[in-house]
């Protein structure tokens, strides 16, 4: 099956996120440690394919990475499930920062 994953931009994602949309970052202990978007929730990929079931319903599930791929996959995987509203962020948390979006700590 060939899935369909919405990739939005920075801007895009920051009005989803006021909207009630489930942000999940899937970086490792240590990038989350440096700094995250306020109000996301840490899953770290490594972590993914056994905890994905503790990710609530929602209309607009974003996941979140350094430059996209990982959150790309963790989309996918997270579609895959049966899952609606999979979205990932195009560009990542670097995209993000660059658009100058609120984001404490430092992208690693």
């Amino acid at each position: 099956m060939d899935i369909k994953i919405q990739e939005s931009l920075p801007i895009e994602v920051a009005e989803l996120a006021k909207s009630g949309a489930l942000m999940v970052d899937v970086r490792e202990q240590l990038e989350w440690d440096a700094g995250h978007i306020a109000g996301s929730v840490h899953l770290p990929m490594s972590e993914l394919p056994n905890r994905l079931n503790e990710l609530p319903d929602a209309d607009s599930t974003v996941f979140i990475c350094r430059v996209g791929i990982r959150s790309l996959a963790a989309a996918e995987a997270f579609a895959a499930e049966g899952r609606s509203g999979c979205i990932n962020l195009a560009g990542g948390l670097q995209g993000w920062v660059e658009a100058s979006l609120p984001f404490d700590g430092t992208v690693v």
